[in-house]
C-alpha cells in the first residue's frame, strides 16, 4: 500500500474516532508503526470489551456476578488512583481495566434483559 493511501486511511479512522467522542490524546493512545490509534487506550478497551462481551453472550457463557463486581471495582480503583493524583495510569492499565469493566456491564445488561423481557 502506498504511503499516501495509508495516510488517507489513517486520517479517515482518526475522524471516525473523533466522531465517536474520544479525546484522542496522543500520550494516552497506542501506536502501531508510528501511527496513533484512532481512539485512546480506554476507548480501545471499551470497544474490545464490547466485542468480547458479544461473543461471550452469543456463546451463552455466563460470568458469575461476583466476578463482574470485581472487574468493576478494579476499574473504579484505577480511576480513583488517577483522580486523586496518587499515580498516573498507563495505557496498558487503561486498556485492561476498561476491557474487563465493559464485559462486566454486559453482565448487568443481560440481567436486565432477563428480568424485563
Amino acid at each position: 500500500m502506498k504511503k499516501e493511501t495509508k495516510i488517507k486511511t489513517w486520517a479517515f479512522f482518526m475522524r471516525l474516532g473523533n466522531k465517536c467522542g474520544c479525546h484522542q490524546m496522543e500520550e494516552r493512545s497506542f501506536k502501531i508503526k508510528g501511527y496513533q490509534f484512532p481512539v485512546c487506550s480506554r476507548c480501545t478497551g471499551i470497544l474490545t470489551g464490547q466485542i468480547i462481551g458479544i461473543i461471550i453472550y452469543l456463546l451463552k457463557f455466563r460470568v458469575p456476578l461476583y466476578i463482574s463486581i470485581i472487574f468493576l471495582l478494579i476499574m473504579f480503583i484505577d480511576w480513583y488512583i488517577q483522580y486523586k493524583k496518587i499515580k498516573e495510569s498507563t495505557n496498558t492499565r487503561r486498556f485492561i481495566t476498561r476491557k474487563f469493566g465493559r464485559n462486566s456491564t454486559n453482565k448487568y445488561i443481560d440481567r436486565v434483559n432477563n428480568i424485563y423481557m
